[in-house]
């Protein structure tokens, strides 16, 4: 199984801080570390826009992310939520991510230019969905690895339908309770995602779906026992 530790918005935009996580997420087992990129008008309409921008990233910031990484020894890659970021991603990463928002024109067959776009980089590309990718046509697509997640922040545990993991490669977590990616590795998926956390009685945005270096062991523990 591939562990992947999704930093997010949680680093706040302090690189020491970033530096930390990346070094916890290594320390406890993680493969990957995930990071989050769009452009300041995608979340104009957010509370703390400026905050959550601080976290992005973007071509000021991505040589000193890919500096961090190779320090630490650990792979990292992001989601880009617009074309243009593709380009200053590429000479970086090996592996894309798009999010479940980005998917769901897929699952009608309509493919939108980000994925068009993530496809010609001929990498790997993960996608979250909420259903069954079965119908879509690039379902038995040997670049694509489909990640079900339930898109609430959080999701309940009995929110879960994990009878549908069948039809995907791993998991992407918005649950609080450790029990659900505890189940998603005992049913042997191939990659599991979850948010992490330096601090759960912080203000981090994402806090409420995440999980802090102690669960993160946790989570490698047993993820390791299963192998």
């Amino acid at each position: 199984m591939r562990l992947v530790s999704e930093i997010g918005v949680n680093w706040d935009g302090d690189f020491e801080l970033v530096k930390e996580m990346m070094q916890e997420s290594l320390n406890c087992g993680f493969d990957l570390v995930k990071f989050q990129s769009f452009e300041a008008e995608l979340v104009i309409n957010h509370p703390q826009a400026s905050r959550v921008f601080r976290s992005s990233i973007t071509p000021e910031n991505v040589n000193k992310i890919n500096s961090i990484s190779i320090d630490i020894g650990i792979e990292w890659f992001s989601t880009p939520m617009y074309e243009n970021a593709i380009l200053f991603l590429e000479p970086y990463v090996h592996r894309y991510k798009i999010r479940e928002y980005d998917s769901r024109m897929l699952l009608t067959n309509k493919p939108t230019n980000l994925f068009l776009k993530l496809l010609e980089t001929k990498k790997e590309i993960m996608i979250s969905s909420e259903f069954s990718p079965q119908n879509c046509k690039w379902y038995d697509n040997d670049q694509i690895k489909w990640l079900y997640c339930v898109p609430k922040y959080p999701c309940n545990l009995d929110e879960i339908d994990f009878t549908l993991l069948k039809f995907f490669n791993g998991f992407s977590n918005h649950c609080r309770n450790i029990a659900a990616p505890l189940e998603v590795i005992s049913l042997d998926s191939e990659i599991l995602e979850i948010h992490i956390t330096s601090d759960k009685k912080a203000d981090f945005i994402d806090n409420n779906v995440s999980f802090d270096y102690s669960e993160m062991k946790e989570i490698a523990k047993y993820a390791k026992l299963k192998k």
